[in-house]
């Protein structure tokens, strides 16, 4: 009851930034679940659809850098904002007929995405600071778990012959709706000066590079799973629309639940041994997924997959946090997070690519290779030049 309790207060401090992962999840899980009718939509193959993604993410990353100027103009308004674009945004995917109509669409969903993401990240950052309160896990974990719901209604609403821009329009409906909600109070939103007085310099630190290469490979990871499990559940297994819709779930339902255990996990051990373990299990679970004869094989290794790659990520950055002087954290932070999101850049696309000459069931282990060596070579290093956990 008291871990309850606690969960529920945290939830309330957070409140509005929580509401903005869970608008993320829904949008993100509803393409991914999406992703054959999508594809066929358009006539595009295995590498040109991986491109798609390859181009988006340039929106979402030059949103990263726009979005302190945002926050500055915005103040108060610019999570709701952001919230609010990223609702009209993601329905756009569903009213495109063709292949340059859906790459506009997706550079604009990943564009409005990626303000979010900083946007709603920056705001945690700052309640964590003002209650002492760790929150971060938490509103990945809700994420995670918004990602896992919203993929299977979105599976269900395929079974039940919904069109994309139907489930889409939907939920676009529900986030406007609720974007009043995410509006803050006049001393909620951080001092954008405080922000933009931290000492760049102080982000070049080793240690930033190494957990931005941790944060990257986290993040190929997670993307691989989310853009291509279901069609490799329909396409190689021949699973059905609501089966393959749960690729992505069990995706989304195991990373909520290691997100949500491992703040527990690392009070007793150190984040890099944890991030080792985390990235092998990943890795297991991917080499499982793509030499899966059966479906219940592949959710089994899909979910594997999940439970490890979902405190990647996370510790990497506290990791970065903690090893940088409080001025420089918010630079170093952003840094390492720009870092991994080069992921969503090539990711994408060097999973198409790969799957086009040599087969899905290749990509994934592929990435597998990566995340073994991440374990092996990365990660070491980044315990060898991290600060200690007071």
């Amino acid at each position: 009851m008291h871990l309850i309790r606690s969960l529920g207060h945290d939830l309330a401090i957070c409140r509005r930034p929580v509401l903005c992962f869970v608008a993320m999840g829904m949008f993100w899980a509803a393409i991914a679940a999406q992703v054959p009718v999508l594809k066929s939509g358009i006539g595009a193959s295995d590498a040109v659809y991986g491109l798609v993604f390859l181009v988006s993410s340039f929106g979402s990353m030059s949103a990263m850098w726009l979005a302190p100027v945002v926050d500055r103009r915005l103040g108060r308004n610019a999570l709701a904002a952001g919230a609010g674009l990223m609702a009209l945004a993601f329905v756009l995917p569903g009213l495109a007929g063709g292949l340059a109509g859906f790459v506009v669409a997706m550079v604009l969903a990943a564009t409005a995405s990626g303000l979010t993401d900083v946007l709603m990240n920056a705001r945690v950052s700052d309640l964590e600071a003002r209650t002492g309160r760790p929150l971060m896990n938490l509103n990945h974990a809700v994420f995670s778990f918004s990602y896992a719901a919203s993929a299977i209604l979105t599976g269900w609403a395929r079974e039940a012959g919904w069109t994309p821009i139907e489930v889409l329009a939907l939920l676009s409906f529900v986030v406007l709706a609720a974007t009043p909600l995410v509006r803050e109070p006049r001393d909620a939103a951080p001092v954008p000066e405080e922000i933009a007085g931290a000492p760049r310099g102080s982000a070049n630190a080793p240690i930033v590079w190494i957990g931005g290469v941790v944060v990257m490979i986290a993040f190929l990871s997670e993307s691989a799973v989310e853009g291509w499990s279901a069609l490799h559940l329909e396409r190689e297994l021949g699973g059905d629309p609501a089966e393959g819709a749960l690729g992505p779930a069990v995706l989304g339902l195991t990373m909520g639940i290691g997100r949500s255990s491992g703040q527990i996990l690392a009070a007793r051990y150190p984040e890099w041994l944890m991030i080792t373990v985390a990235c092998l299990l990943s890795a297991a679970g991917l080499v499982l997924a793509a030499s899966a004869d059966r479906l219940a094989v592949a959710y089994l290794g899909f979910g594997a997959m999940g439970l490890g790659i979902s405190v990647v990520a996370p510790m990497a950055l506290a990791v970065v946090g903690r090893s940088v002087s409080e001025r420089a954290r918010v630079a170093a932070i952003g840094r390492a997070a720009l870092i991994g999101f080069m992921a969503f850049s090539w990711g994408p696309s060097l999973m198409g690519l790969t799957s086009q000459v040599f087969g899905l069931r290749w990509s994934f282990l592929g990435v597998a290779v990566l995340l073994v060596l991440t374990a092996a070579l990365v990660a070491p290093r980044l315990g060898r030049r991290a600060a200690p956990a007071e």
